[in-house]
Parts: structure tokens; sequence; C-alpha cells
């Protein structure tokens, strides 16, 4: 039985997380999109009795035994809004396809924009320390 959890958290954590990353900067998601979708992760689950419904539900995302834990979803989103966001502001300054995504990201408002998103979010990380 331990096995085929195993094998369904692998096929979670090696097929639909790295879909959903893909889509993360692609695709504008709404914080509140994001916690669905992981809590209907954490349902399904449930569901195939993969996790118990009265367990801690952090202990599905840290590592046991060499094995990977689950990836957060919310985790995930933003650490590829930040790697969209650095790629953007640093590696290719000169390349104009890049200018022309920065250009039409500057005209768009908080919510659709990666990179004041990103902006905000390192302000406020800046601010708790």
């Amino acid at each position: 039985m331990e096995e085929v959890r195993n094998k369904r958290e692998i096929i979670i954590g090696s097929l639909a997380v790295p879909i959903l990353r893909y889509s993360f900067g692609i695709i504008n998601c709404r914080t509140e999109e994001i916690k669905e979708i992981d809590r209907k992760t954490r349902k399904m689950l449930t569901m195939y009795k993969v996790h118990h419904p009265k367990a801690d539900m952090d202990r599905l995302y840290i590592n046991r035994k060499g094995e990977r834990g689950l990836v957060q979803i919310k985790v995930a989103y933003k650490a590829e809004i930040i790697n969209i966001a650095e790629y953007h502001n640093t590696n290719y300054k000169e390349d104009q396809f890049v200018n022309i995504v920065k250009n039409h990201e500057s005209t768009q408002p908080y919510m659709n924009s990666i990179i004041k998103t990103v902006a905000k979010d390192q302000r406020r990380i800046k601010s708790t320390k």
C-alpha cells in the first residue's frame, strides 16, 4: 500500500506541478485560485487514501526518508514569477523581444503585471525583516 501512495505522490509532483509551473507566467492567477488548486490537491489525496483527513497538512510538504515532499502550489507560483521577473530585469536587457514584454508589462495594472507583483512582494519581504 505504501508503494501505491508513493507512486501517486510522484505522479502529482512530477506531472501536475510542472504543467502548472509552465502556465504561471502566461496565465494570470489570483492568490485565491492558487490556494484552491492546493486545497483540491489535498482533497484528492485524502479521497484516494494517500493522506489521512485528520493528519497535519504541513507534513505533506516536508521531505522524508530521502523522498521529496509534495510541492506547495503557492510556493511554486511565487518562485516561478520571481524567476520570470528576474529574467526580464537582469539577463537580456538588449534583447528586443524581452524589451517588448517589459514595455507591455509596465502598462498593466498590478494584478496583471508579473514584474510589479514581484516588486510589491519583495518590498513586503524587506519590510518584515
